[in-house]
């Protein structure tokens, strides 16, 4: 079943790519620069677990980005819209990786299980 999911999402991944390039082909650049940039609330771990995953679901929530995206649409900002394409097109490159969204107890337990080196740990 993980594979499955995995699969779903590489084809949202490749789907908000290319809306994203079909909307706005001159603006790869910005694509490139904002791609990684949720993974910025990474930072915030250097606070506190809990500071960390709430930074990191924050930025990948796909519920949250949808909103954003919406809101781009309907508000025709493409400032937002393009924003929201890159964050969900992120997200879902991530989830295709077994990256999921945080627990506050440990970075690597998410709710798509453990990853890292926490998976030998917490075997079940």
């Amino acid at each position: 079943m993980k594979n499955i999911l995995k699969l779903e999402e590489l084809a949202m991944l490749l789907l908000f790519a290319l809306l994203y390039f079909h909307l706005f082909p001159a603006s790869v650049g910005f694509y490139a620069a904002l791609f990684f940039a949720p993974d910025l609330a990474f930072v915030m771990y250097l606070i506190s677990p809990k500071a960390g995953s709430v930074a990191y679901n924050i930025t990948h929530h796909k519920g949250l980005i949808s909103v954003l995206i919406v809101s781009g649409f309907l508000l025709q900002n493409d400032a937002l819209l393009k924003v929201g394409l890159i964050f969900m097109a992120h997200s879902c490159f991530d989830r295709a990786l077994g990256y999921g969204l945080k627990y506050t107890d440990d970075f690597g337990h998410t709710h798509l299980g453990w990853i890292g080196k926490s998976v030998e740990l917490h075997k079940e």
